[in-house]
Order: structure tokens, then C-alpha cells, then sequence
């Protein structure tokens, strides 16, 4: 339960979300006003300019720098980190502080607050920046707004004592920007999003079959033929409509460096994906060299247009090494994450086993079939990342035909891959699409818009446990987190996104950070609860929600055709 919200009814409205490991309701509020000044210890510089720029712009305060020394030590001996009538009264205090990081670790944080000010002590630069989140959250919806709604409005932050640190260390959303492209802005407010979920990490879905989205230098036409596509399916794939508009777009290195640092700034990692060897018609559109020319006319190719699994793959040749290699030596320059993703899914195998150079190279590499190819390549990406001081992680396919003993796996296809790659001593990301895949309908009502796949609620993502009950102690140390997939084959703007994304990635944030007890045992009511006040936040960034009472009339899509049925394969 949200110990804050529930202690004094009068401030059930700041519940917050992710629930914090610990809280403590105090006596009072601490006032803000023109004069409160913010005094950033070493280590925390950033977390205040970020402050400045987003509680400063929506209270119009200036929040003046003030340096008072470090008295993180006084704090805790009087337990409950007040500044008292001192030269620190009136201020909100930022510090990096060894005792939390011992205890908390460095995304973890206390956060103290009374009628003196707010001491924010971070085990890290990022428990600093969670810390400053969860200020943000105890100001009120109208902080996230970018400028104030009255002159002269009064701001408070309640008295409270926080604790709190994440469950896990990997928080993520995937974001597919190749079947509908996102302009850059939309995707630096999706990382303002998800930095005020405490979410730290973006998985970027940057290539597939019906779109090339990343500026690769030395092969110009992966942007210049792969990054557009004359016409798209409207809804799934068996549906008869069609937009005839061309479609696409493409970021340039400059605006992935842009990206990068955005999120960096907020404690977010951007994980690429370049898809190997399945997901490709656009790399082979642009290129035709790299497809099973022996077998497909692969100089007709252009990007797709619908959707769904595509048989046309990369050919397992060293022009498709060497070419590969090239595009990873420009993306290792722009991201500088650990981690970089491959894809390795729904590679349909029909074009190998009927091209003699495919079955040239199975015999030529005394390879038992078509998965251990498949498995070859993977190894042999795994091998020149992990030269490079990187480490390759894939989709639950790469398992099969054997995985290289550094890669780590994006679980979809369920629990299972998960399970499997645990047991074999393999780093997991949950992500099971039955849970948490928000593309998936979120209601059953014939309103939903392009309903696909399962119904999956709000609740049901907030009663979703990534570490699967089979796995021992060590094979669970395994599961460096959870992300939600956000698959964009039938979300064609910016409203569409934030309809099928929210308010569901908000239960998937508690999840990802709190420690919550079993899913049978979860407040989904208390929870419920606090997402009274989180709506009105939501309202203030602009997120065009799905309501808790249905799809108002302009989210709707009538006519277009989903995959409602229950049960059914979800993929579009």
C-alpha cells in the first residue's frame, strides 16, 4: 500500500507511482517559493538543471543554486534528514551519499521532506535523478506541466520520509519505429516518459522488413531505398484497405546522437536492434546482393508493405558478413550501450533450403541443418561484438541450434525461452508477449481500436511477475529484468502510441521497480487508486491515454480490421 496516500486521506492524490520500497508520512508541508534555492552536491549537477528545466518551468521558480557544504552526515543522525532554521532552511538538497549507496545501491535513493525543505540523498547519480521523479511526483500534476497554470500559485511538498530502490536493473519498453516511423521529437518526449516511470532503458527497434531507420554512411541506399515504402496496410494484414500514402523516414547519425544523450542525460541506455537474418525485405530492397538471389528475384524487392512473418531473409554469405559487420562498426560509434540486439526472430528458413549456396555453406561448415545456420550467424555476431567489449542479446529463437555462451536473450515467445536460457547459464530480459505486449487490445469491447491479439488490462499487467517460480536462486539472478514490446504495425501517429502504451506502461513501471509481493496478493485496488492521481499527470504531459471507462470517440477506428479473436496468434 502507498503508506503516504493511505495514513492522511487529505493526500491520497499524490500517490505514487512506482510505489516506493518505504514511506513515512510526516507532519506539515514544506513551502516553495521564490526564494527556495536548490543546492547540488557533486555528482547531482545534472539532476538539478533537469529540475530547473521541468519543476522551474511548470512553477515558474527559479530554484537559484545555494552551496552549503555537506551536512548529509547531520541527517542522518537526527533521522529524519531535516535542515532545521539554518543557512540550508528553504532548501531542496541534493547529494551523493555512500551510506545510501551501501544500502540502496546507486539507482537507489532517501528522499526527506518537512517544513524546512527536501533533502534528496541518491546512492548514485541516477538514485538522485529517480529521487528528483519522485519530488516531481509529490508537487502535484500541474509540475508536469511546461509552464505555471496561475500567478502567484502556491506549491508544496508534503512531509515524508522515502526509501526506495528498483527490483530490477533492466526497465524497458522496445519501441518499434520501423513499421511506423517516429519522428525524433516523438521519441524524445517517449524518453521523458519513460524517465518519469523510472523506466532506464529504451530498446530502439530501428530495421525491419518495412523499414530501414538509421543512417548508415558507407551504404547510403539502406536510407535512400529502405527507408520508404509506396503504400501500407491499414489494420491486419487480412484486412482489404490500404493507405496509398508513401511512408517512412529515417534518423540521421546526428539525430541518434541526439537520442542517445537525451536519454543518457535521464539515466536511460538506448539498446539498438539491427535484425539478423529475418526482418530484412529493406536491407535486401536496398541492397539485393544480400538476399537468396538463387532462389527470389531479389532485385524486385522494395520494403513491405503489409505485415507478418517474411520469408525473404539475409543470405548466409560472407558478403552478408562482411556487409553487416560494416553497418555494426557505425552503430557501436553512435550507441555505446553494452548491450546491442540482433533480432535472430521468425526467420522463416524456406529460402536456405531451397538455395544450393545456403546448402553449400551447411555442408562446407559441417553443420547438422537450417538452425544450426542460423545459430552460426548469431555466434559469428556474437564473437565480433564481444571482441568489440560489447555483448550480444537476441530474440528467444537465438536458442535454437545452440547460442553462443555470451549472449543474452529477449524471452517473447512466452516464460519459456526465459527459463531455458537461465538454466543454460544465459542472461534473460522478460518480456512475454502474452503479458506484456502492448500492442495487444486492452479491453475486449468491440470499440477498442484494431483490436489485436490478447485482451490484456490494465490489471493484468500489473499482476505480470517477470521471474518465473521454475527457476532456482541462481538461475532467477539470471533475469536482468523486464521491458514491455510495443510493436507498431497498427499504431500510425503519435495517439495511437500513447493509446495502446498508456496507462498500461504505468502498471508495467511498478512492476519493473517495486517489490511486490505475488501476483495473487497484489492492491490492485490501492494501486487503482493512486492511478486517480497519475491520470491527471498523464493529462499534463499531453498523453492521449486509454481512459479506465473505454475508448473516447476520437481513439476509435471503425472499419479497420483487428485480430479480435481471443487466443489466436497475436502477430499482425
Amino acid at each position: 500500500m502507498d503508506d503516504a496516500a493511505t495514513a492522511d486521506g487529505a493526500r491520497t492524490e499524490t500517490g505514487l507511482i512506482p510505489q516506493p520500497r518505504g514511506t513515512r508520512p510526516g507532519e506539515g508541508a514544506f513551502l516553495l517559493g521564490p526564494d527556495t534555492a536548490l543546492d547540488a552536491g557533486p555528482g547531482t549537477e545534472a539532476t538539478a538543471a533537469w529540475l530547473r528545466g521541468t519543476v522551474g518551468a511548470a512553477t515558474g521558480l527559479p530554484l537559484p543554486p545555494r552551496t552549503t557544504g555537506d551536512r548529509t552526515g547531520e541527517d542522518r543522525t537526527t533521522g529524519d534528514g531535516a535542515t532545521g532554521d539554518g543557512p540550508d532552511a528553504g532548501t531542496i538538497r541534493l547529494r551523493i551519499d555512500e551510506e545510501t549507496a551501501d544500502a540502496l545501491g546507486p539507482e537507489g535513493y532517501r528522499l526527506t521532506a518537512d517544513s524546512s525543505g527536501v533533502t534528496l540523498l541518491g546512492g548514485g547519480a541516477a538514485g538522485a535523478f529517480w529521487g528528483a521523479q519522485t519530488l516531481r511526483q509529490l508537487l502535484g500534476a500541474d509540475a508536469y506541466r511546461r509552464a505555471p497554470l496561475h500567478p502567484g500559485q502556491r506549491w508544496s511538498v508534503p512531509a515524508v520520509r522515502i526509501e526506495d530502490a528498483p527490483r530490477f536493473a533492466w526497465r524497458g519498453m522496445m519501441l518499434d519505429v520501423a513499421r511506423h516511423f517516429l519522428p525524433k521529437d516523438g521519441v524524445l518526449r517517449y524518453i521523458d516518459l519513460l524517465a518519469a516511470h523510472k523506466l532506464n532503458v529504451l530498446h530502439f527497434h530501428l530495421t525491419d522488413d518495412q523499414g530501414w531507420r538509421i543512417e548508415i554512411r558507407r551504404h547510403p541506399r539502406l536510407t535512400e531505398a529502405g527507408a520508404w515504402r509506396e503504400r501500407t496496410k491499414l489494420g491486419h494484414r487480412a484486412s482489404p484497405l490500404w493507405d496509398d500514402r508513401p511512408h517512412g523516414g529515417y534518423y540521421t547519425q546526428d539525430d541518434i546522437r541526439e537520442i542517445v544523450a537525451y536519454a543518457a542525460a535521464r539515466h536511460i541506455t538506448v539498446v539498438p536492434e539491427i535484425d539478423i537474418p529475418g526482418h530484412s525485405q529493406a536491407a535486401i530492397a536496398a541492397y539485393p546482393e544480400l538476399g537468396n538471389a538463387d532462389v527470389i528475384d531479389t532485385e524486385t524487392l522494395r520494403p513491405w508493405d503489409t505485415w507478418g512473418v517474411n520469408p525473404n531473409i539475409l543470405a548466409p554469405s560472407d558478403t552478408t558478413l562482411r556487409f553487416y559487420e560494416g553497418v555494426l562498426e557505425e552503430v557501436l560509434d553512435l550507441f555505446p550501450s553494452q548491450f546491442v540486439h540482433i533480432g535472430g526472430d521468425e526467420c522463416p528458413k524456406d529460402q536456405w533450403r531451397a538455395s544450393p549456396a545456403a546448402q553449400a555453406r551447411i555442408k562446407e561448415l559441417g553443420l547438422a541443418d537450417e538452425d544450426e545456420l542460423q545459430s552460426w550467424i548469431i555466434r559469428h555476431f556474437d564473437s565480433w561484438l564481444g571482441d568489440r567489449g560489447r555483448r550480444l542479446i537476441g530474440w528467444d529463437e537465438i536458442l535454437e541450434g545452440g547460442l553462443a555462451p555470451g549472449a543474452a536473450v529477449s524471452s517473447w515467445r512466452g516464460y519459456a525461452g526465459g527459463i531455458a536460457a537461465a538454466q543454460a547459464g544465459h542472461d534473460v530480459v522478460m518480456c512475454p508477449e502474452q503479458q506484456v505486449y502492448l500492442d495487444h487490445r486492452q479491453d475486449g469491447g468491440a470499440d477498442e481500436p484494431v483490436p489485436i491479439g490478447y485482451v490484456r488490462t490494465l490489471e493484468d499487467v500489473y499482476r505480470f511477475e517477470p521471474v518465473p517460480p521454475q527457476l532456482t536462486p541462481d538461475e532467477a539472478a539470471r533475469v536482468l529484468g523486464t521491458q514491455a514490446n510495443v510493436w507498431t504495425e497498427v499504431m500510425d501517429n503519435q495517439q495511437r502510441l500513447d493509446y495502446q502504451v498508456f496507462p498500461r506502461l504505468a502498471a508495467f513501471a511498478e512492476v519493473a521497480w517495486s517489490q511486490l509481493p505475488p501476483p495473487e496478493d497484489r492492491d490492485h485496488a490501492g494501486f487503482t487508486r493512486r492511478m486517480d492521481a497519475h491520470y491527471h499527470r498523464l493529462d499534463a504531459l499531453g498523453v492521449d491515454y486509454r481512459p479506465p471507462g473505454g475508448p473516447l470517440p476520437w481513439q476509435r477506428r471503425p472499419g479497420l480490421l483487428g485480430r479480435p479473436i481471443e487466443g489466436s496468434p497475436p502477430n499482425v
